[in-house]
């Protein structure tokens, strides 16, 4: 699982296909919640704000 901003996005496709050998799931952060689950503050690779769920 990643969280990505645009920046990262293509990044974290990529590194998600090498390990899982399979497309992710794509979420636009602004579009989901989850009660157990709160949105990591910056971007798994910078620290910009993340507006994508990578699963």
């Amino acid at each position: 699982m990643y969280v990505t901003c645009n920046e990262h996005l293509d990044l974290a496709i990529d590194d998600f296909v090498d390990v899982y050998e399979q497309p992710p799931d794509l979420y636009e952060l602004e579009k989901v919640s989850f009660t157990d689950w709160m949105t990591p503050k910056t971007c798994d690779f910078c620290d910009h704000v993340p507006r994508y769920l990578i699963v």
